[in-house]
C-alpha cells in the first residue's frame, strides 16, 4: 500500500512539473512573440539563411576559378551577415526572456546591421532599424520601410554604371533617387526622436518633413505616402485619443512580417518602374546586338544576354512596368464595373437582380483564359486589347462579391434612415452601401493583381499578349525556354520574377484581410 501511494505521489509531482514546464514554454513563446525586435530579427535571419543556401547551391553547381570573383565575394558577405545575425538573434532572445528588454549593446548592433545593409542585404537592414527603434512608433516604421524601398532602387540602378553607355538622364535620375533616400533617412531620425513628441502637438518641423515626404509619392513610394498621412493626421488632431480606423488597419498590418515584406517588394517594383525611365536605357532591352550574344551573367550584364544580344537585366526591370500597368488596370476596371452592377443588383433586387446576375452567370461560365485568348485573337495583340480581355473575365466575380456584401448592408438601420430622409437611390448606393462593402473587394483586388500579372505573362508566352519585341516577363520567358539546357538563367530569372510578384501580392492580400477583419482586432 505505501508503495502504491508513493507511486501516485510521484506521478502527481511529475504531472505538476510537466504542467509548469509547458506553462513556462507558453509564457516564453508569448513573451518572444510580443517583442518586435526579436520577431523581425528572427525573420530576417531566416531569409538571410535561405539566400545563403541558394548562393551556396549556385556556387557548387558552377564554381568560379577566381578567388576574388563577384560570386565568391557575395557568398562570403552572406555567410558573414548570417553568422552575425544568428548570434545577435540568440543574444536578443536571451535578453527578452530574462529582462523583457534589450541591452544597449544589442541596440547598438542595429547600427552595424544598417551599415551592412547599405551594400545590399535589405533584410538585415530592416532588422537593424528595428533594433535602433526604441519607441515603435507607426510613422517611424513606415519611414524605415520607405527608406529601404528607395535604397533598393538606388543600388539596383547603380549597377548600370558598369555598362558601356547609360541613359541620357541616368545621373539625373540617380541623383534624385539618392536625394529622396537622404530625405527619408532624415525622416527616420526625426520620427524616432523624442523631442518631436514632447508637446501635445507634434513638432512643426516633423509636420514640414511630412509635407516634403508626401511629394515623394510621385515616385510610387507607398510607405512614404502612409507615413506622411499618419503624421499629418496626428498633427491636425493632437488631443484625439481615438485613432482613425485607417491608422489602426495600418498598425495591424505590421503584425504580419510576410505581409510587410510583400508590400515592400510591391513598393520597390512601383518605384523601380517609375524611376527606370531615367536610369535604364530602353535600347538595351529592345534593339538587337549581335556582338553580345549569350553573354553569361557579369557586372555589365547581371542577368546575361539572350539570343538577340539584349540585356536581360534591363528587360526584366522594364518588364515590371508592363506587368504592373496591365495588372492594375485589368483589376481596377472589372472591380469598378462589377462592383457597380453588383451593388445595384443587391440594392434593387427583384427582376433587375435576376436579369443582371443571369447575364453575368453566362459570362462567368466561360473560362477567363479562353475568353482572353478569344478577344486578343479577334482584335490583335496590344496592351489595350490585353487589358480589355482580362477585364471582361473578372467582372462577374466582383459583382458576386459586392452583391453578397450589399445584401447584408442594405437592411441596416442607417440605410433605412437615409431613405426616410429622402436620399436618392444613387446617393444611398455610393455614399452608404458601397463604402461599407469595400473590405472584401479591396482584398480580392489585391490578390487579383498578382493573378492578372500571371495571366499577362501566360498570354505573352503563347504569343497572344503584348507585341513580341516588348520587354515583358512572358516574352522573356518564351525566348529563354528555347535555351533551357544551355543557358537556364534565361528562363529561370523571368520565372522567378513572376513567382515573386505573385507571392508578394498574395502575402499582402492575406495580411490585409486579417487587418480588415473585425474579429481579429
Amino acid at each position: 500500500m505505501p508503495q502504491i501511494q508513493f507511486t501516485a505521489d510521484s506521478q502527481r509531482e511529475g504531472n505538476l512539473q510537466m504542467g509548469s514546464l509547458a506553462k513556462a514554454k507558453r509564457l516564453t513563446k508569448w513573451q518572444l512573440g510580443r517583442n518586435r525586435e526579436y520577431r523581425m530579427l528572427k525573420f530576417c535571419t531566416t531569409l538571410t539563411g535561405f539566400l545563403l543556401g541558394v548562393a551556396l547551391l549556385l556556387l557548387l553547381l558552377q564554381p568560379s576559378d577566381q578567388v576574388w570573383s563577384f560570386r565568391n565575394l557575395s557568398f562570403s558577405n552572406l555567410a558573414f551577415t548570417f553568422v552575425l545575425s544568428l548570434a545577435t538573434c540568440w543574444r536578443v532572445r536571451g535578453e527578452v526572456i530574462r529582462e523583457n528588454d534589450l541591452s544597449r549593446l544589442s541596440r547598438n548592433l542595429g547600427l552595424v546591421f544598417v551599415i551592412l545593409g547599405l551594400f545590399g542585404n535589405f533584410f538585415l537592414q530592416l532588422a537593424g532599424f528595428y533594433l535602433l527603434d526604441r519607441h515603435h512608433r507607426l510613422e517611424c516604421q513606415l519611414a524605415i520601410y520607405a527608406f529601404v524601398a528607395n535604397w533598393m532602387v538606388f543600388l539596383i540602378s547603380l549597377l548600370n554604371l558598369f555598362k558601356e553607355y547609360v541613359s541620357n538622364q541616368f545621373f539625373l535620375g540617380l541623383s534624385l533617387n539618392l536625394a529622396m533616400a537622404i530625405i527619408l533617412l532624415v525622416m527616420v531620425l526625426l520620427t524616432s526622436s523624442n523631442c518631436m513628441y514632447q508637446t501635445e502637438r507634434i513638432h512643426p518641423l516633423l509636420f514640414v518633413a511630412a509635407l516634403v515626404t508626401l511629394a515623394m509619392t510621385l515616385s510610387g513610394n507607398l510607405f512614404a505616402l502612409m507615413a506622411s498621412l499618419v503624421i499629418i493626421s496626428k498633427y491636425r488632431r493632437p488631443e484625439s485619443e481615438i485613432e482613425p480606423q485607417w491608422i489602426e488597419v495600418i498598425s495591424r498590418l505590421f503584425r504580419n512580417n510576410m505581409c510587410m515584406i510583400g508590400l515592400l517588394y510591391v513598393t520597390f517594383l512601383i518605384i523601380m518602374s517609375i524611376l527606370s525611365k531615367f536610369t535604364f536605357e530602353p535600347s538595351l532591352a529592345e534593339e538587337n546586338n549581335y556582338l553580345a550574344l549569350f553573354i553569361k551573367p557579369c557586372l555589365e550584364y547581371p542577368f546575361g544576354t539572350d539570343s538577340f544580344g539584349r540585356d536581360i537585366f534591363t528587360r526584366v526591370v522594364l518588364g515590371a512596368q508592363i506587368s504592373l500597368v496591365v495588372g492594375f488596370w485589368s483589376t481596377m476596371i472589372p472591380a469598378l464595373a462589377g462592383g457597380l452592377l453588383g451593388a445595384m443588383a443587391g440594392y434593387f433586387g427583384g427582376r433587375f437582380d435576376n436579369i443582371t446576375m443571369r447575364i453575368l452567370d453566362i459570362l462567368y461560365a466561360v473560362p477567363g483564359m479562353l475568353l482572353a485568348i478569344t478577344v486578343v485573337a479577334a482584335f490583335g495583340t496590344s496592351t489595350f486589347n490585353l487589358v480589355m480581355a482580362l477585364s471582361l473575365s473578372g467582372i462577374p466575380g466582383y459583382a458576386r462579391i459586392v452583391r453578397g456584401s450589399v445584401l447584408t448592408v442594405a437592411n441596416n438601420e442607417f440605410v433605412e434612415a437615409a431613405k426616410a430622409c429622402g436620399a436618392k437611390n444613387l446617393r444611398i448606393i455610393t455614399k452608404h452601401i458601397i463604402p461599407n462593402a469595400l473590405a472584401p473587394v479591396i482584398v480580392t483586388m489585391t490578390m487579383g493583381i498578382g493573378t492578372a500579372v500571371l495571366s499577362t505573362s501566360a498570354l505573352s508566352y503563347l504569343g497572344l499578349g503584348v507585341e513580341p519585341h516588348v520587354p515583358e516577363w512572358g516574352n522573356i520567358l518564351k525566348i529563354g525556354s528555347a535555351y533551357l539546357e544551355q543557358q537556364p538563367y534565361l528562363a529561370v530569372i523571368p520565372g522567378v520574377a513572376i513567382i515573386l510578384i505573385l507571392l508578394a501580392f498574395n502575402f499582402f492580400g492575406d495580411g490585409l484581410r486579417d487587418a480588415l477583419d473585425p474579429k481579429l482586432k
